[in-house]
């Protein structure tokens, strides 16, 4: 018999094993507790708080389960016992009663099975309940937060149906036992259970540990793996009033049924930006297929990365591809080899790092025979398209720039990586830093300076801040401001690292610098001939001829390479691409080798969006121009566009006022340091200058319109990299643009910060539109310098809350120039609401503000009118894909019975009926200043109609009424 004496010895086992898994596992033991009855209600309530730490929670639960006596601690044991060995829980009954007198105890008695069943189905689950009216938008929003994976929203949808008394729990009952049953395991044949087992292995193996960003110690990928934004890609000008932002997704659901591009495609593409984290997406992926957590439908998982493939010169078989290059099975390898041909939608391929692959993209070769040998570019190619393998799925992951259309054609889902939510960087810095108050004192620290929490939202630069935490919490106040700062910031670290102890007190100093100046001229020498040919993973041979020692190698810059050949000497890359580019910006800056003419190749690289006929005329010119091989200027020539764009960002910031000291005390010759200061000022001018140029002029009569060009982003973060005043201002002087376009663009948090230090300088007004990037209520924080010259502002689908927009608007109201905002497709809620009838109140020449698509009900929509009862000055209103309700409407439509300004105004879907549509009745015949009015997908009713009706019949203003009005207009015409 079990005894609470016994349970209570095992108190410090019990916490470690509670503990030492994610809180997943932690969850999953609360699953089975319920089922068993173990826990109430209000016990499990008391146990499932977000933001909790583990710790915390599972000593709360021994407490808990203590008091119930010894058949609970026995029972708990078990609990643990059954999620630490993953076991496959009792599968639901066979014969369920449809019409259960009480649905929502047969959830809990069989939550277990219900949340596995669950797992690949959730979001269409959601999708369905929401449809029937089951759950609310804001409450499918919340279950969906990108911090949950697909089992914990399982279970988040649980919990509702728990509490709801409006049929959920019946709904979900019946929805679950129609989902299918989770696939068994279909190859019983002794070779390939064998070759399972060795693949898995091997796959965790690789993955269990997180090297990507650091080569001086492990990290457990489970203890500190934190979920980025994951979004669906959608397409730019579809139609519709009630266009949704890009569904939010977890990993688990990366082959989700939504947002297919091509439905007969097999590539899951991943985009992000360099540090977005897509190499560790991918990590977390084969590790919870290895360890039986997620993505069970795949017998076979085979990983690979683009920048090792390209190192092979040999031609390869897809027999070559995956048993000599991934995993050889020992025994049956035909037999083997068969299945995996037999059984093609079984199988997963990921390809890590697609820009990293020298070779461009084309379908014109076709190669069909998996047994026969070919190019490593055309197999892949050739596996991308579906020629090979067909039907086996495979993830491909890229920066945004190397992705052309003819591979998009190829793409069935096109996933966005944006990186962390500022949820998402407080979590992942509370996983690396347990120790108490730690924690806490960063995040302070990033709260308190805005730029760099603004770069934080890459998982590279959060890293980096982790690394650094010390450094960051004793420089009293002075924190890195550009993404060179912080590149210095890690260099200065990994130094002190390998120094004496008395060096630490130094910091980053000239001593240090030009005590390392020879090992990091020769990292920067490697780096920059690396990038020139499209090299990122180097052999002994290569590191030898760039007088790459094993002590230069011991301070931690390079680190083992997975290699894709089993049992061969792993070789060497840099912590990360972005590391390489600032070693090779290093190398340019103090190199006796660098004639500063050369650095004219860096700023005037092709961008991604160039035609290839412009890089190849580029590279002839330069054949014809005498540039010796090997030579700095014929690197860059070679080196990919999106990879120089980073560079030239970190030469500007090395090389300005700033960073020019520390540099010149390690530099025998400051006057080339000086040179190339003042040729890196000149390429950076010139090219705005040549960028503007290209600008068409405006058509008659209308204010300039400009979308920016792919290397605008680029050189305006250079121009904030050198900080100075006098360049960015003169970069603007000649720019005359009424209306500044950059959506798709990536916009992070780091460009807003950019774009604000030169558009703060513009002479006239800009309209600056920001339509689906990633801005962030980070992103909003980092324009407000810029507000001031800004007429208007677009932030639709940017993921800003009301944080961002309570911030913006505050400093809005002391900007005379903006008259308008459009903020749909975010995530805001009433809470912003105050804000903008402030907005309103304040503001007397506020034209336009578009809410469209958020959060907002009949309680802010109350508060939004107080704002438009002291507004005498705006025209357009849009509150569309909300849920004002009749409530809500009543109150718009008594606040606008008398206002004169108002022109158009859309409420289309939100929930309002005939009610409503009898004040908006009564607002019409006082009304005589609005045009146009959008009522579609609510629910008037006739009643509402004839209101609607009779309303026209008084107004005279009103020439468009989008509704259900085809009667109205019939009553109008009869009267």
């Amino acid at each position: 018999m079990y005894t609470q004496d016994a349970f209570q010895a095992q108190r410090s086992q019990l916490v470690e094993l509670l503990v030492s898994g994610s809180l997943e596992g932690f969850e999953s033991v609360l699953d089975w507790l319920l089922s068993w009855e173990v826990l109430s209600w209000e016990d499990y309530e008391g146990l499932s708080l977000l933001g909790q730490p583990v710790s915390h929670l599972a000593r709360r639960l021994l407490d808990t389960v203590w008091n119930k006596g010894a058949w609970g601690c026995e029972l708990l044991t078990a609990a643990v016992r059954e999620t630490q060995a993953d076991r496959q829980p009792p599968e639901l009954p066979g014969c369920w009663e449809p019409h259960s007198p009480h649905p929502a105890r047969d959830l809990q008695s069989h939550r277990p099975a219900i949340v596995r069943r669950l797992h690949g189905h959730v979001e269409g689950v959601l999708d369905l309940t929401q449809a029937r009216g089951f759950i609310s938008r804001y409450e499918c929003d919340e279950i969906r937060r990108p911090i949950f994976t697909s089992s914990q929203r399982a279970r988040r949808l649980l919990d509702l149906a728990t509490v709801k008394a409006n049929g959920l729990a019946a709904f979900l009952l019946q929805c679950v036992q129609e989902l299918p049953v989770p696939l068994a395991l279909p190859f019983e044949d002794a070779a390939c259970k064998r070759y399972l087992s060795k693949l898995r292995t091997m796959v965790s193996a690789q993955s269990r540990f997180l090297s990507t960003y650091d080569g001086t110690e492990s990290l457990c990928l489970e203890e500190i793996y934190t979920e980025n934004v994951l979004e669906i890609r959608t397409e730019a000008g579809m139609a519709g009033p009630l266009q949704q932002s890009p569904a939010t997704l977890g990993l688990e659901e990366l082959f989700s049924t939504r947002g297919h591009l091509n439905e007969d495609a097999d590539t899951v593409l991943v985009v992000g930006e360099a540090g977005s984290g897509k190499s560790t997406l991918l990590q977390q992926l084969h590790l919870l297929w290895a360890s039986g957590r997620a993505f069970q439908e795949f017998i076979f998982v085979f990983p690979f990365s683009c920048r090792q493939l390209q190192c092979l010169a040999k031609p390869l078989s897809v027999w070559t591809l995956l048993f000599e290059h991934c995993c050889w099975p020992d025994l049956g390898q035909q037999d083997v080899f068969q299945v995996l041909l037999d059984h093609p939608e079984r199988i997963l391929l990921t390809f890590d790092g697609f820009d990293e692959f020298r070779f461009r993209f084309t379908d014109r070769d076709r190669h069909c025979c998996p047994t026969a040998p070919t190019s490593v570019q055309s197999l892949l190619f050739n596996l991308l398209q579906g020629n090979l393998l067909k039907n086996a799925r495979k993830v491909l992951t890229s920066r945004p720039d190397a992705v052309s259309a003819s591979l998009r054609k190829h793409v069935r889902t096109e996933l966005n990586l944006k990186g962390f939510s500022e949820e998402g960087i407080e979590l992942y810095l509370r996983k690396r830093h347990r120790e108490p108050g730690e924690a806490e004192r960063l995040i302070c620290c990033l709260r308190a300076t805005s730029a760099l929490h603004s770069l934080c939202h890459l998982p590279v630069f959060s890293w980096m801040v982790s690394k650094c935490h010390r450094e960051l919490l004793l420089q009293g106040g002075v924190s890195p401001k550009t993404t060179t700062d912080m590149y210095l910031l890690i260099l200065q670290h990994f130094l002190l690292h390998a120094s004496p102890p008395d060096s630490a007190a130094h910091g980053l100093g000239a001593g240090l610098l030009r005590g390392s100046l020879l090992t990091l001229l020769h990292l920067g020498r490697l780096a920059l001939w690396g990038l020139g040919t499209c090299c990122y993973v180097f052999s002994p041979r290569q590191l030898q001829a760039a007088h790459v020692d094993s002590e230069e190698v011991s301070l931690g810059f390079l680190v083992r390479a997975k290699t894709v050949v089993p049992g061969s000497t792993a070789p060497l890359e840099f912590l990360h691409i972005t590391f390489q580019c600032f070693f090779a910006a290093f190398y340019l800056a103090l190199s006796a080798d660098t004639p500063p003419s050369s650095l004219r190749h860096l700023f005037n690289c092709h961008g991604p969006g160039c035609s290839p006929l412009a890089g190849v005329l580029s590279k002839l010119r330069m054949r014809d121009s005498g540039c010796k091989e090997g030579s700095v200027a014929a690197l860059l020539q070679g080196a990919e566009p999106h990879n120089l764009q980073i560079t030239a960002a970190f030469l500007a910031g090395l090389l300005s006022q700033e960073h020019r000291g520390l540099l010149a005390e390690c530099q025998v010759f400051e006057k080339a340091l000086l040179w190339r200061q003042a040729c890196t000022r000149r390429c950076l001018a010139r090219s705005l200058r040549k960028h503007f140029r290209s600008i068409p002029p405006a058509v008659p009569g209308e204010a300039k319109s400009v979308h920016a060009m792919p290397s605008f982003i680029w050189l305006i973060r250079s121009l904030y990299e050198m900080q100075e005043e006098r360049l960015a201002r003169e970069a603007v002087r000649r720019l005359d643009v009424g209306h500044l376009k950059l959506t798709f663009c990536s916009v992070g948090p780091a460009e807003c910060a950019a774009l604000a230090f030169v558009l703060r300088h513009l002479r006239q007004p800009v309209a600056l539109q920001l339509d689906h990037n990633s801005v962030g209520d980070m992103g909003v924080e980092q324009l407000l310098p810029c507000l001031g010259v800004c007429k208007a502002l677009y932030l639709r689908d940017n993921n800003v809350s009301d944080r961002g927009i309570c911030k913006l608007t505050e400093h809005a109201v002391r900007c005379e120039q903006l008259q308008k905002l459009a903020l749909f497709n975010n995530k805001l809620t009433d809470g912003c609401a105050h804000s903008m009838a402030k907005l309103l109140a304040c503001k007397q020449n506020f034209l336009a503000l578009r809410l469209g698509n958020n959060h907002i009900t009949a309680a802010g929509a109350e508060v939004l009118a107080q704002g438009l009862r002291a507004n005498a000055s705006l025209q357009f209103l849009g509150l569309w894909g909300n849920k004002v309700g009749d409530r809500g409407a009543q109150a718009l439509a008594e606040a606008l019975g008398d206002h004169r300004s108002l022109r158009w105004l859309s409420l289309v879907g939100n929930d309002i009926g005939s009610v409503g549509a009898q004040a908006l009745a009564l607002m019409l015949e006082k009304n005589m200043a609005l045009e146009e009015l959008c009522l579609e997908e609510n629910h008037v009713q006739d009643e509402g109609v004839c209101c609607l009706a009779k309303g026209l019949e008084k107004n005279s203003s009103l020439k468009v009424l989008k509704s259900c009005l085809l009667l109205c207009a019939e009553q109008v015409e009869g009267g």
